[in-house]
């Protein structure tokens, strides 16, 4: 009971101590350098990242690969779609919402078919694509912002899965407590908008 209370407590500190900002137009983003810090400005983005990558590493197998594979690829589809002038209503929330879904998934380790975890990860990654690209202005690079925001994701993964598998003795303990961080700032961040 000692170690729920203290993820809570740690995440209430995270939500208060990192304002949810990677994406309500604090700055401009020109260049690679914009897009290689935005998923680590934004609570939001950085933890779902992490929790792709921890998921991945429970999951094990095929999953390993697959789900961060298919969060990047959709993603890039999401930033694609407002590149091509499409617009996501509740783009906020839905990126809010996949903190507390993926936490959740981490938390619980719900066995699921291959199919439907992939669909749950590329819906989680096309709100993220969406508004990781949604404050860019006129003169922007978009490919390298978007290279950027790429390779940040791709290790944020991959911090992930070596969380679980360097941790694989102690995997249910790190996903309870990572997975209820998750949930708390993402309950939070559903509140707050």
């Amino acid at each position: 009971m000692k170690a729920s209370r203290f993820v809570i407590f740690n995440g209430l500190l995270l939500i208060v101590s990192f304002p949810v900002h990677a994406h309500i137009g604090v700055g401009a983003a020109y260049v690679l350098f914009d897009g290689l810090l935005h998923p680590l400005i934004g609570v939001d983005h950085f933890l779902v990242m992490l929790a792709i990558g921890l998921w991945a590493a429970m999951r094990g197998g095929r999953a390993l690969w697959l789900l961060p594979v298919t969060f990047l690829m959709a993603m890039g589809m999401g930033a694609a779609l407002h590149f091509a002038g499409i617009t996501v209503i509740a783009a906020e929330s839905w990126v809010a919402f996949s903190v507390l879904a993926a936490g959740v998934l981490v938390l619980r380790n719900t066995p699921m078919s291959s199919v439907l975890a992939v669909a749950l990860v590329a819906v989680f990654a096309l709100g993220h694509g969406y508004v990781h690209t949604a404050e860019l202005t006129n003169g922007a690079d978009v490919l390298a912002y978007s290279a950027g925001f790429l390779l940040t994701t791709a290790f944020l993964h991959g911090l992930g899965i070596a969380f679980g598998l360097l941790g694989k003795a102690r995997l249910k303990m790190i996903g309870t407590g990572f997975g209820l961080l998750c949930a708390v700032v993402g309950a939070s961040l559903l509140v707050g908008i």
